[in-house]
């Protein structure tokens, strides 16, 4: 068998060098001596490794401890400019982009409105749309395109794994070509990957917000779209055609079909607990919202934020109320098939709702569903689904990049 045999030298001491870098990006800056009690490594073991760290470039001198009683040590750091990644998070209206480096810190962002249906229009449109966001990102951050190791995007819907086509997704123009994903491939000489957005928004809890420590977890969306993703023994489950989570089109009794859903974009649980739904029950109740013309998820938060920040007003006490009924009625189904241990609520609308809106949804789903689920509220609020992609994009190249055994 080619390679390197497990157990020898060689293999053990990319062992350590990878524990020692794992502790440095949880820890921050490290002493050799803080590395070796750690570790369990010998001084000596240790000085060894930050030497050999330091000379591959992967480990720079950064200060020294101070405030302690004795000689100040030496404290060393991940050289955060060993690699950098790229996130995009795509919506119809606009392309987010992101850089970070190796540690995981933001060194630049871009955003590009892509308003109307130009993506389609336009010859290369997407791809040049793609393009101009990461240049964008990457002249912020100071870098060239040629340094980034790898980059993740997230759209709504889901790239068929069996046809490469996007699926789940009518809203999205210009996103369906079937040439797309060989278009970008060809602009990009770095490794692309692509994932749904909510299912970005579940890796950065995972790794970062309330769904660490779990291995089974479900993150329900709700926001200009309602959907899931679900997290079954730490890994995402993304199911044949990419369609896992996808509780928009999940029927509930009262609303449209999945065949009327798919040529209308509304119908089924997005019609009965989505941002639509809202401001429909807070008119029935005689509560004044926004204005028509306020797109449905921006109306859905404001009316929702005020109901959380008064609840013991009757009328906002059962706007939460039978927002929180309909929201638990799709999810008891969710809950009856996985049985998770965990539910992340996240999105605008949750944030909106609060601790109001997250308590009710937990009492209504107690009544509906046989086992009972902790639900928590999401913790990473700002950006989930960018933080999700530059997640993702750092772990693969975290595994590349610290790999000393090559």
């Amino acid at each position: 068998m080619a390679g390197t045999t497990p157990g020898t030298p060689r293999v053990l001491r990319a062992m350590n060098d990878r524990a020692a870098l794992d502790l440095l990006l949880e820890h921050g800056p490290l002493s050799r001596t803080k590395i070796g009690k750690l570790t369990g490594l010998s001084k000596p073991t240790a000085s060894q490794l930050l030497a050999r760290l330091e000379a591959s470039g992967l480990v720079v001198q950064t200060g020294t401890s101070e405030g302690r009683p004795g000689p100040n040590a030496q404290l060393y750091a991940v050289h955060a400019g060993a690699a950098h990644v790229a996130g995009l998070d795509v919506t119809p209206g606009r392309i987010l982009a992101g850089i970070a480096d190796i540690t995981g810190a933001t060194v630049g962002q871009f955003e590009l409105a892509t308003p109307g249906r130009a993506g389609r229009s336009e010859p290369g449109g997407v791809r040049q749309q793609v393009l101009k966001a990461l240049d964008g990102a990457v002249k912020a951050a100071g870098l060239a395109r040629s340094d980034l190791h790898r980059v993740v995007i997230g759209t709504p819907g889901a790239f068929d794994p069996n046809t490469g086509r996007l699926r789940y997704a009518h809203h999205l123009p210009g996103w369906h070509s079937p040439d797309l994903l060989d278009e970008l491939a060809a602009a990009l000489p770095m490794p692309v990957e692509y994932e749904n957005d909510v299912n970005l928004a579940a890796v950065a809890e995972q790794r970062l917000g309330a769904a660490r420590e779990h291995e089974n977890f479900v993150l329900l969306w709700n926001e200009e779209g309602i959907g899931a993703a679900l997290v079954i023994n730490g890994r995402l489950h993304r199911g044949w055609t990419g369609g896992a989570g996808e509780l928009g089109f999940l029927p509930v009794p009262g609303t449209p079909l999945v065949r009327q859903v798919a040529k209308t974009g509304s119908g089924g649980y997005q019609e009965l607990a989505g941002a639509q739904a809202v401001p429909r029950i807070a008119k029935s109740l005689g509560i004044e919202g926004a204005s028509e013309r306020t797109p449905h998820a921006r109306a859905a938060a404001e009316l929702l934020t005020r109901a959380s920040a008064d609840p013991t007003d009757a009328r906002h006490a059962e706007l939460l109320h039978q927002t929180a009924h309909r929201i638990a009625t799709g999810l008891s189904s969710v809950v009856a098939v996985l049985d998770p241990e965990l539910i992340v609520l996240s999105g605008g609308l949750m944030t909106a709702g609060g601790e109001a809106l997250r308590a009710l949804i937990q009492a209504e789903l107690a009544e509906l569903a046989a086992s009972r689920p902790q639900l928590v509220l999401g913790e990473v609020q700002q950006q989930p689904v960018l933080r999700g992609a530059l997640e993702s994009a750092l772990a693969d190249t975290r595994d590349e990049v610290f790999d000393t055994a090559r």
